[in-house]
Order: C-alpha cells, then structure tokens, then sequence
C-alpha cells in the first residue's frame, strides 16, 4: 500500500552547463522540504546558482546507510525528499540505491524528475551503435583487476559505456587497447557540456598513444565508449577462436596468424582477424591484414 504521506524525488541535475537544469528540476528541488546530496558544497553552489534555498543534508557512499532511517522519518511525518547527486542522473555510479530500495519498500511514493547524464550524452556524440549498450561504470584502479574486468567483457557485442578517473586514463586506455584490441573503435567524452567539452576518436590504440602525448586529454570528467566485439560465426566457440588467435599471435603478424587459425577452425580468415584485433570483419586497407599474403 502507498503512504499518502511524504515523498522521494530522485532528481537529475547538469552534469556542467547549468543552463541544463529544467524547470521542473528547478521548481522540484525549491518545493522539496530537505535536499538529500552527495556533496553538499557541490548542491550549495547549484541551488545558489538557482536562487534555491531548500536545505541540505549529505548523502553519500559512506554515510547513506545512516542517513537513510533519517531521511525515511521525515517521509513518514509528512516531508519530501529530493535526491541529487553531485551531476547528472542519481544512482548511475552515484550514491542512492539504498535510500530509493528502502523508501519504495516502506511504501512512500517515489518519482524521478530525468534530465542530464553524462552515459547518453556520450552516446548521442560517439557516432557508435546505441540499439545495445551496457553500462560498467568505473573500472578497478588496480590494473591486474582492471585487466580481469576487461576481459571478461571482450566477447560482449554490445557498445560498452565506462566512466574513468583523468589520473588513470592513460594506463585504462592502454588496457582497453591490448585486451579489447588495438582497433576497437572507441571515443573519449571530456567534460561533457563544459566550456572545454572534447570528443576524442579513433582506434583504442590511437586513443592510447593520444592520452600519452596530450596533457589536455587526462583533465576533467571523461566518459569513454567502446564499440562491441563483433558476433562470432554461428557454431563457433568463440572463446577457443580468440584463444587460439591470440597463442598463434605470439609468433606470427596478425593477418598470417588470422589465417592460420582460420585453417584450423574453418572460420573465415576475416572473422578471426576481427577477434583478435577488434576490428569489424573484411577490413583489409592496411599492412597485416588478413588479406595480405605472407611476405606482401
């Protein structure tokens, strides 16, 4: 059953061009009794901004579950609670989940005011396929987890979406490149709607090689978008193709050991070659690719 009482509105703020704060995100957050935020100096500068005077109170990963029976007893004697989070959408890698699961459990009616976030702003200027795409959030800092994380992600056709910190960019997109494959095509979203907005694109080898040359690319909030691995031929272990592409790799250019793996498990020499480096099948514009012969 419902409550009729109090309320939680899960709210979208500007993940940097204030001007993207609705009308309706506006007039929400100066009705609601008590701001739920992740930072409050943060919120503080927006809802001053915005000639908002609603006061706050701090919510975030290391306090949420103290702060949560709080914030639920005000919702019972009446109150409503907006939930923000330091930019863009709450709970997409941001603090919130325990507070919405609670509330709605108590039965207290919770809404969601959308707006900005930084996961489709990346998709809509990445120029990848957004039908599918799956959302990881941060990655491991610790880079043999990181490593791990990726791998178990390097058959996933779907357009993968990260978020990843400027200080561990360079090392990230490194990662990407010798595990996803060095000519995934990918893009770099930084400081998206910001004064110094930038989309890098390119291979993840491109990508890698620019993070390492240009200081500008490791400053600010970055999204990175990863196109998926491409499907494998139907009837094909996909996970021994790679396997056996990446060995015979060790010794041979890439087009000579895609072709030699397609000897051996009757695949197409494209369909290996694009295992193994991430690139789309039939690509063959470039030196070691599988349409090359041996020598060329």
């Amino acid at each position: 059953m419902v409550r009729a009482n109090g309320r939680l509105q899960v709210v979208a703020t500007p993940i940097g061009n204030l001007a993207d704060l609705s009308e309706r995100a506006r007039a929400a957050l100066a009705a609601a009794d008590v701001i739920a935020a992740e930072d409050t100096r943060h919120t503080g500068a927006l809802l001053k901004a915005a000639g908002i005077a609603t006061p706050l109170l701090s919510l975030h990963e290391h306090n949420e579950a103290q702060r949560a029976p709080e914030l639920l007893a005000r919702m019972g004697s009446g109150q409503t609670v907006a939930l923000v989070s330091d930019a863009g959408t709450p709970l997409l890698s941001d603090p919130g989940f325990e507070l919405v699961r609670q509330a709605a459990q108590a039965g207290f009616e919770v809404s969601v005011i959308p707006g900005p976030s930084a996961i489709t702003a990346a998709l809509a200027v990445a120029g990848l396929p957004t039908d599918r795409f799956c959302f990881e959030g941060f990655l491991s800092a610790r880079a043999r987890e990181r490593r791990t994380q990726l791998e178990a992600l390097a058959q996933e056709t779907r357009t993968l979406v990260f978020f990843e910190a400027p200080h561990r960019i360079v090392a990230a997109l490194a990662d990407f490149a010798a595990v996803l494959g060095a000519r995934r095509p990918a893009v770099v979203a930084r400081e998206l709607t910001k004064v110094h907005e930038t989309v890098y694109r390119g291979t993840l080898e491109e990508l890698a090689l620019r993070a390492q040359n240009e200081p500008n690319f490791a400053r600010g909030e970055l999204t990175v978008v990863v196109q998926g691995a491409q499907p494998a031929a139907p009837g094909i272990d996909s996970q021994r193709l790679r396997r056996t592409v990446e060995i015979l790799a060790r010794e041979l250019p890439p087009g000579r050991a895609a072709a030699v793996a397609a000897q051996l498990t009757g695949v197409p020499r494209t369909t290996a070659y694009a295992l193994l480096t991430g690139g789309a099948p039939g690509r063959a514009d470039d030196a070691g690719s599988p349409d090359e012969e041996d020598g060329a």
